[in-house]
């Protein structure tokens, strides 16, 4: 009997180095599939708050470090006298310099250049608790309170546009890299459902963040939307590097809402913009997480906030939940200008 329990001991043992050797295998495998490419967060755990958060890395590039060519039709609207034409220039022509140098030609292929940043942001899952909160009148009202703990890093590896000197001008083909001591982290978080279109803004509750703090067990300072503002985000030049905590709260949040996102400014200055003046459409870069909730309005804080678009089979099934976050293929999360 004791050597049949041996042998069966050997034979598990056995079975779980085979799996193990197929777990290893299957994880290389789909670092290498398209797929994984898409989706480069990563998840892990931090000394200042127990289980683990979803790091979003840093994505700055490199045509968003300029604009153009573009026509300043501002400035020409506001200085028409520097048109050609009259007795003085015959055929609107310039006396001597070719008229691609000319200052109104100039204003016409304008290349607006400029430095990016981005901040590498990590969060726990989102979450929901019924906390005390002041109302209008100053009493305190129980509300739930969805919110999310977040963290903020700022990683380097800020993009701007080098110059090179050829024949005595400035040509630039190339970005290159920078980083500085720190950057200020100014943020705006909306909560979306987005089977409704309604938004929910940040709201700034400091009666709810010390329960927050002692719920997630928190031990490094947890910063609100507007506290966070005055803290430098030191450079972390490594993973290990401590970062900058914060929290996002909204109440009064519908309680049958199930395709939810949040949306994430400040982590960028890049933007986009369609021409030049106050008519021309101005986007700014943010996050947009995706989470699900299969849940009603009934025992609220025990439905799960699940991170991701849910993955159905059937194919319409599948094209209704994409539907619902206005996507095209299954995104946990993406960066769009808006």
């Amino acid at each position: 009997m004791p050597v049949r329990s041996s042998s069966m001991a050997r034979t598990f043992t056995l079975l779980g180095l085979i799996a193990a050797m197929a777990l290893a295998s299957g994880a290389q495998s789909q670092g290498q599939d398209p797929a994984s490419k898409r989706d480069p967060s990563s998840v892990e755990e931090t000394r200042f708050a127990p289980g683990v958060v979803r790091v979003i890395p840093p994505s700055p590039e490199p045509d968003e470090t300029f604009d153009g060519p573009l026509t300043l039709k501002t400035f020409l609207d506001t200085y028409p006298e520097i048109q050609f034409g009259g007795d003085t220039h015959e055929n609107g022509e310039p006396h001597f310099d070719p008229r691609s140098r000319t200052l109104v030609e100039m204003a016409k292929q304008v290349i607006l250049r400029r430095e990016i940043y981005c901040f590498e942001f990590a969060f726990k899952p989102l979450r929901h608790a019924f906390i005390d909160v002041p109302g209008p009148n100053g009493r305190l009202q129980r509300k739930l309170v969805w919110y999310m703990v977040y963290r903020v890093r700022y990683r380097g590896g800020d993009l701007r546009p080098a110059a090179d000197t050829v024949a005595g001008v400035q040509i630039y083909k190339r970005v290159e890299k920078v980083r500085y001591d720190n950057r200020r982290f100014f943020p705006m978080l909306v909560l979306n459902n987005n089977a409704t279109g309604k938004e929910y803004l940040d709201r700034i509750l400091p009666t709810a963040t010390a329960k927050i703090r002692a719920r997630e067990q928190i031990s490094a300072p947890l910063y609100n939307s507007v506290e966070i503002t005055r803290v430098p985000v030191p450079y972390a030049g490594d993973s290990a590097s401590d970062g900058v905590w914060g929290v996002a709260t909204w109440v009064d949040v519908d309680p049958d809402m199930d395709f939810v996102s949040v949306e994430v400014s400040g982590l960028t200055n890049a933007f986009q913009q369609d021409g030049e003046g106050d008519e021309a459409p101005y986007r700014r870069k943010i996050l947009q997480l995706n989470f699900y909730r299969p849940g009603d309005k009934i025992n609220q804080t025990d439905d799960e906030i699940r991170f991701g678009v849910p993955a159905y089979t059937n194919p319409t099934e599948q094209k209704y939940i994409l539907d619902q976050y206005g996507l095209d293929e299954r995104l946990d999360y993406r960066w769009l200008f808006r």
